[in-house]
């Protein structure tokens, strides 16, 4: 992905992730255990967030036309 936006919010032993895509305005929410790195975090959101934008796009291109995928990584 080109940019994804990311918003940390510590909540004691754990951090409030959103990975946010600018072009589409999808907006995903993870829960982490603070031990892990920024980086790793922020990987995770970016699968969950392309995760949610695959779906999408399935449902808009209708039952067994998933499109180019490729073109979201």
């Amino acid at each position: 992905m080109p940019e994804v936006l990311f918003e940390f919010q510590p909540k004691g032993r754990y951090v409030r992730v959103t990975a946010i895509d600018p072009r589409t305005g999808v907006e995903v929410i993870s829960i982490c255990d603070s031990k892990y790195s920024q980086s790793m975090v922020q990987r995770l959101a970016v699968r969950k967030l392309k995760y949610v934008l695959r779906k999408r796009r399935a449902q808009i291109m209708g039952p067994g036309r998933t499109g180019r995928t490729d073109l979201l990584a």
